[in-house]
């Protein structure tokens, strides 16, 4: 339809495929979106909308508000060229006016929009009728000092070097804390399967048992109910909690608000209820002066943070390596090229250094060896070997004589070439394959996209279950304790039959939270 619009917005922050989930069915409910698709590994949200209702950058800030990054990404429509200047000089809306109906007069101008406020000037235009260094003397001409807007082509979005970094720094926040934890941990379970086997051998009473238990190094009393254990494992606990999950309570906070659940939820609730329960219990049986030492779990934060940070980390290094080939693709674009004027007989009379975006059609470029080719075009003049291997495949370097064709580019081996440009901007054979690309890695499979429906509905899928599960182990341990007898390792017979059911309760449906990950779908 003439009324539906495509535009691509490039979307940062995104994890796995509840993510995408999100922002597809928040987008689908606004009114002039038509369609969403939003890829997970191009970090790319290709939307078609209508332009009487929305514009992209609205589009872009619906994005931001459900907490990830977005920017539009500047797509040449169907054969237009787009071009953004810096307009200096301008000092009110009268300049502001003039500049706009100018170029709306002159030949091959569609569209012209300019801020006074942030000196941008906006312009579509036709490059068979005009092209941007014509654009850039109107406006020249008019009294004011132009030049082009510095766009990005390090295609830096698609290395995912910032998001490997945070989460590095997280992984290694954790594991600082969680080696000494995980060494608390297993000294107990030494200590414990010990104290077991004294039980079974030597017949002790649960009095004999407690005392042996709280003679323990780790089990001594700070504090009436608090033992050295349970102090030492509350201050491993809180950094790891504070500077190891800070990303994954930025990330959840910002799902709740807008009624979505993801990864980060499962992980927050389930190290937030281990901690808060082991702090509020821990300061239970200091108020309660207890003899024996209440259970906790402070060694789950820190373990569960170290596992799923080093999950993310990897996950974003496998995700850099699946975009590598596209970001060799864009870095074999040109910069800049040299425009030369010619006399008869070819005779070379002037040169000039200009962005590569301000070549047009027809111009005479000059190719020196070594050089890239900035644009496709047809040699007029000169010998030469060129290297096509990254675009075309070719092993062999290929020979260029006046009237073959040269691809954008390739490298320019042995002598200078004088070209005609023939296809500029957006319309070269590389920026066709950079779009290509792009476009088949925004696509989805069928299965794919059922599988990113179906996470946006598993997270409260999975609290659910985990709520059953303590509700189910607390009624079967006190219907029936030697079930959980059996399937609880490492019972310490000097705890209360109540706070064993309840752990043990505690534990399954913590497990539950933690080992349910939506992610895995999105990868599969």
């Amino acid at each position: 339809s003439k009324t539906i619009s495509k535009c691509y917005v490039q979307v940062t922050g995104m994890t796995c495929a509840s993510c995408v989930a999100n922002i597809e069915r928040n987008l689908r409910r606004e009114d002039g979106i038509h369609s969403i698709l939003v890829a997970l590994m191009a970090g790319k949200a290709e939307v078609r909308y209508n332009p009487a209702v929305i514009h992209p950058a609205a589009i872009a800030e619906l994005i931001r508000e459900l907490g990830f990054g977005a920017t539009v990404m500047e797509d040449c429509g169907e054969g237009d060229g787009i071009l953004e200047l810096v307009v200096r000089g301008m000092t009110c809306a009268s300049c502001v006016h003039k500049i706009e109906s100018t170029l709306m007069k002159t030949n091959g101008v569609l569209y012209c929009s300019v801020a006074l406020a942030t000196n941008k000037a906006h312009i579509k235009y036709d490059p068979e009728a005009i092209g941007p260094r014509d654009v850039i003397q109107v406006i020249k001409d008019l009294g004011f000092t132009t030049s082009l807007v510095k766009k990005d082509r390090s295609a830096s979005h698609l290395d995912h070097k910032q998001e490997i970094r945070q989460w590095k720094r997280s992984f290694v926040v954790s594991l600082v804390f969680c080696i000494p934890v995980m060494g608390l941990m297993i000294y107990m379970m030494v200590m414990d399967s010990q104290l077991s086997e004294a039980h079974a051998h030597h017949n002790m009473s649960s009095e004999e048992m407690e005392a042996l238990h709280s003679s323990m190094v780790l089990e001594y009393q700070l504090l009436p109910g608090l033992s050295v254990m349970n102090f030492l494992s509350f201050l491993l606990c809180v950094p790891v909690q504070v500077f190891g999950g800070w990303h994954f309570y930025i990330q959840a906070s910002r799902a709740l608000r807008h009624n979505t659940a993801n990864m980060d939820v499962l992980v927050v609730l389930a190290t937030s209820i281990a901690f808060l329960y082991s702090f509020v219990i821990l300061l239970v049986a200091m108020a309660e002066k207890a003899k024996v030492n209440p259970v906790t779990f402070f060694d789950t934060p820190p373990m569960l943070f170290v596992f799923i940070s080093l999950g993310r980390w990897l996950e974003h290094v496998a995700k850099g390596k699946t975009s590598e080939a596209l970001a060799r693709l864009i870095s074999l674009q040109a910069t800049e090229a040299t425009i030369v004027t010619l006399g008869p007989d070819n005779v070379l009379l002037s040169e000039e250094q200009v962005d590569v975006e301000l070549v047009q059609r027809g111009d005479i470029v000059k190719v020196v060896p070594g050089g890239k080719f900035p644009v496709d075009g047809r040699v007029i003049e000169g010998h030469s070997m060129v290297d096509e291997s990254l675009i075309t495949g070719e092993a062999m370097p290929v020979t260029k004589k006046p009237g073959n064709t040269v691809i954008a580019g390739s490298i320019n081996q042995n002598g200078s070439l004088l070209i005609s440009a023939t296809h500029v901007g957006a319309d070269t054979t590389l920026s066709q394959i950079v779009k290509l690309v792009e476009e088949a890695q925004t696509s989805k499979a069928p299965i794919q996209q059922f599988a990113d429906k179906l996470s946006g509905y598993f997270v409260p899928f999975i609290v659910a279950v985990s709520v059953v599960t303590l509700f189910a182990w607390i009624i079967i341990g006190f219907v029936d304790f030697e079930i959980v007898e059996k399937y609880f390792l490492g019972y310490n017979k000097s705890i209360s039959a109540a706070e064993v059911i309840i752990r043990f309760a505690f534990q399954a449906s913590i497990t539950v939270l933690c080992i349910a990950c939506p992610c895995s779908l999105g990868l599969a």
